[in-house]
């Protein structure tokens, strides 16, 4: 009976035994016949680099300048860097600047105004002295633009040169009344050439000064000489340079220069073709865009 009863229990085990693999390759002949669902590797892509803001502001400021500017002016994408490094310098500078008078890279010619009423701040008499002459006793400048003045024309001494200072800020109604004696003089036409009408004038802003006899020989004499090689290493550029009367609006004047510091001035030797007009139009659009 005991033997029967293990027998039996043998014979139930194998049973089930053969039925649980009989499962397992159906599951697997199943499985064998489905399709495979494989999930990619993704792998994580870098973020893109920014773009730095400046890039995009500069490409939009030079699109805005003028033709003849792209000819003359070279900014790539290898050394707009540099370029911006430079702009910045002279940005920086600009905060040293009088903070209640117009900056001295003011941008004003014939499309860019000053009211009639504008004086600037603190004008300081000038008179003859040890550093300088003056060709009269009515001249005034800005202080920080006089200061200026005494430095260059120390500069100038030790070479053995006294600069001649013969016109300097000049008032609304002034330059009306002698753009007036011009017009009569020459006709508008030809006077336009040369002389501003009034509140366009950089003298209105009591930074430029016509040094000398203001006439065009003025370039060969000592004092013009000197000028031309040394002003800009003390902050001083010539406004209307001769072949640019298109950009300035004026004719050559040997004889005008303005103060607009020594990091200007650098500036625009390096990167202008050492045109005044065209650093100080750029200057004025990156402060605006």
């Amino acid at each position: 009976m005991f033997r029967n009863g293990i027998a039996v229990a043998l014979i139930a085990a194998t049973s089930l035994f053969v039925v649980s693999c009989s499962r397992k390759n159906e599951v697997s002949s199943a499985y064998a016949q489905s399709p495979k669902t494989v999930n990619p590797v993704v792998f994580d892509e870098p973020e893109p680099e920014p773009v730095n803001p400046e890039y995009i502001k500069l490409e939009k400021v030079l699109s805005q300048m003028s033709v003849r500017f792209n000819t003359v002016v070279s900014i790539t994408d290898e050394n707009r860097d540099a370029f911006l490094a430079d702009l910045h310098a002279v940005l920086e500078a600009e905060k040293s600047f009088r903070a209640d008078d117009l900056s001295l890279y003011y941008l004003i010619d014939k499309k860019h105004f000053v009211s009639a009423d504008y004086v600037p701040k603190d004008l300081v008499k000038l008179r003859g002295n040890d550093l300088y002459n003056v060709s009269r006793n009515d001249l005034s400048l800005r202080p920080d633009v006089e200061k200026a003045l005494r430095e260059m024309a120390q500069g100038a001494l030790d070479d053995g040169i006294k600069l001649m200072v013969s016109s300097t800020y000049r008032s609304y109604d002034y330059q009306t009344k002698l753009f007036a004696r011009y017009v009569a003089q020459d006709g508008e036409e030809l006077a336009e050439r040369y002389s501003a009408r009034p509140g366009t004038s950089q003298h209105q802003l009591g930074v430029a000064i016509d040094f000398g006899s203001i006439t065009d020989d003025f370039a060969e004499t000592k004092q013009g000489r000197w000028l031309y090689e040394h002003s800009e290493e003390y902050g001083w550029s010539l406004s209307f340079p001769r072949d640019y009367e298109d950009v300035t609006g004026f004719m050559w004047e040997c004889w005008h220069f303005r103060y607009i510091g020594k990091e200007a001035c650098s500036f625009q030797k390096k990167w202008f073709g050492d045109v005044q007009q065209f650093m100080i139009e750029f200057l004025d659009s990156w402060k605006k865009n």
